[in-house]
């Protein structure tokens, strides 16, 4: 495996909308750091899910490693989730934290402030797109439709996502972060 470096991702959003919305300032090093879509406050041993603001899709010829801004770590968020997005995977993050604060003090992430990195690295072996339940997850109607048009009109794509199979994921996706605590 190896990691995109800034060029190869940038032209791999540009035809596959691996980011969205894209914002070229968060491109960091060889990846792209993403941001929370709500303000969120996590009291002291407080466990939250965070949701990415922006839309990833991993195309399914590479998997996507995710690690924290270490400014959280200091702060005493600790990072609960895998580190690792499956290829095919398209949806927001839930970005898993709790709060191990030295001083039992809460911590608070802001809409839009810098919190995960996130890097592309390329696979060996046939694609396995991902198929499970949190395909699509936080996405409206219209995002959903974006992606799957994209699915359809790009031949590349055409011949590994399966479509059919995508819609009847979206059609159950995960729409709330009370959805994913069950």
């Amino acid at each position: 495996m190896c990691v995109l470096g800034y060029d190869e991702f940038v032209r791999l959003n540009e035809r596959y909308r691996v980011i969205h919305p894209f914002d070229a300032e968060l491109m960091d090093g060889d990846g792209y750091v993403l941001t929370v879509k709500d303000d969120v406050e996590i009291r002291y041993l407080e466990h939250r899910n965070l949701v990415s603001r922006e839309i990833v899709f991993v195309p399914p010829w590479y998997v996507a490693h995710l690690t924290a801004k270490s400014r959280f770590g200091r702060l005493g968020l600790s990072f609960l989730n895998a580190a690792k997005v499956h290829s095919g995977f398209v949806g927001r993050l839930a970005l898993e934290v709790v709060n191990l604060n030295d001083g039992r003090e809460s911590v608070t992430v802001r809409r839009g402030e810098p919190f995960m990195h996130f890097e592309l690295m390329r696979r060996d072996g046939a694609p396995r797109p991902y198929r499970g339940r949190y395909a699509f997850q936080f996405m409206d109607d219209g995002e959903v439709e974006m992606y799957l048009e994209l699915m359809e009109r790009d031949p590349e794509l055409a011949s590994i996502m399966d479509v059919g199979t995508m819609r009847e994921l979206a059609a159950k996706r995960v729409r709330t972060v009370e959805e994913i605590r069950g």
